[in-house]
């Protein structure tokens, strides 16, 4: 089991955040996880990354049960790609050493790495598109770019689960339609990790996210097969307006209905 959360709630100053969430994610299906702001999608991903605990009810990742294992090492099995992340590393550091912390799933490199990690830092670079830019700067590449060397670094340490936090975010309509693509090629790919694609841009979600989590107000609305939850009449109360709900090019488009 990647993921196993059961009856999980959190709480912040009287607030409750998350409730009751159930969730199970199995090895080899891929996620979508929909959400308004506010939803608590960034705080169920902070739980499942093991920065929070639940406040009530269990949560198990990989099969770790929180509680009996060290979360740091966990971490290490876990990629997280996030536009957040881009600020935590400084702007004069190179792709190569971002890449190679995610060997350890370090904010810098502080470890020794051998020339073979390396040469794989180098071999993911160029396969996700970034040799041309890989010399250059943290801080002068395009949000695009940076997104690609982040997936780089989170898939350096070949983790059991990439969870993708609103990677689109700040993208221009080219870079975005490049990021997806890589996004499906690495699906695609036989030793694809568990993947997560966290949004509220239901077009930005490619097929291989074959179930669907919708989160609302802290709590889990649907959740199950794309296909069972994607539907007008869900996706109407999700939003609280009615809505339409097609497929363009194997993708959704939502639009609101007169």
């Amino acid at each position: 089991m990647i993921i196993d959360a059961k009856n999980i709630s959190w709480v912040r100053a009287d607030h409750t955040v998350l409730k009751h969430v159930d969730w199970q994610v199995h090895k080899g299906e891929h996620w979508s996880l929909v959400g308004l702001n506010g939803s608590g999608k960034t705080t169920l991903l902070k739980m499942v990354n093991g920065y929070i605990w639940p406040t009530s009810g269990t949560l198990s990742v990989l099969n770790r049960p929180f509680g009996t294992c060290d979360l740091r090492e966990l971490r290490k099995k876990i990629g997280w790609v996030s536009t957040a992340l881009v600020d935590k590393f400084r702007a004069d550091e190179r792709p190569e050493t971002i890449v190679l912390s995610g060997k350890f799933a370090s904010i810098g490199l502080y470890d020794q790495v051998s020339s073979n990690e390396r040469e794989k830092a180098h071999e993911l670079l160029q396969k996700l598109g970034c040799a041309s830019f890989a010399g250059r700067a943290f801080g002068l590449l395009s949000q695009g770019e940076k997104q690609r060397v982040l997936i780089a670094r989170a898939l350096m340490a070949e983790p059991e689960l990439l969870i993708l936090d609103e990677p689109c975010n700040g993208l221009d309509l080219f870079a975005r339609e490049h990021l997806l693509a890589l996004v499906a090629q690495l699906a695609a790919s036989e030793d694809a990790p568990t993947m997560i694609f966290v949004t509220h841009h239901v077009d930005e979600l490619l097929p291989c996210f074959d179930h669907t989590l919708l989160l609302k107000a802290g709590a889990v609305f649907q959740s199950g097969a794309a296909s069972d939850v994607m539907t007008p009449e869900t996706m109407s109360e999700f939003y609280d307006y009615r809505v339409s709900v097609q497929q363009q090019n194997g993708r959704l488009a939502v639009s609101l209905r007169a």
